[in-house]
């Protein structure tokens, strides 16, 4: 795989009817994948090497982005399901790679404005449910 504009990593909302809607204006974007470990050791463990138990634990993602607040419809429907505490499908389209997929719960939705610059929001989502990856 060759190299990647990180342009091109595409967040999206589902509208809730099957579609989905880019986030508009988001300049940085983050996927991060995580695993908790289940240390298994004991005193007979080889060497005293920590041992873990395989396909045990919660796995998880975190998605982040930051950008410029535009007032398009993405802007709206984000705004509707952080203040409705409901849990909502997105998709992170990775270049090159594929596509992740399931449910997320927004949990950090922060605007801020400059005194000389434009209005700009952060905003962090924790995976709720089973994902799903398809490769390109």
């Amino acid at each position: 795989m060759s190299a990647q504009k990180g342009r091109d990593l595409l967040l999206k909302i589902s509208d809730g009817v099957g579609n989905y809607i880019t986030v508009a204006g988001l300049r940085t974007r983050r996927l991060a994948l995580n695993a908790d470990a289940i240390d298994v050791t004991d005193t007979e463990s080889t060497g005293r090497w920590r041992e873990l138990l395989a396909g045990a634990g919660v796995r998880r993602a975190s998605i982040s982005g930051a950008g410029i607040f535009k007032d398009q419809a993405s802007d709206a429907l984000l705004r509707q399901v952080f203040f409705d505490g409901v849990l909502r499908d997105f998709q992170m389209i990775i270049p090159g790679l594929g596509v992740l997929s399931g449910p997320f719960q927004i949990s950090n939705l922060d605007y801020r404005g400059e005194y000389a610059g434009e209005v700009t929001f952060d905003i962090s989502l924790d995976s709720a449910g089973a994902l799903t990856f398809v490769a390109n």
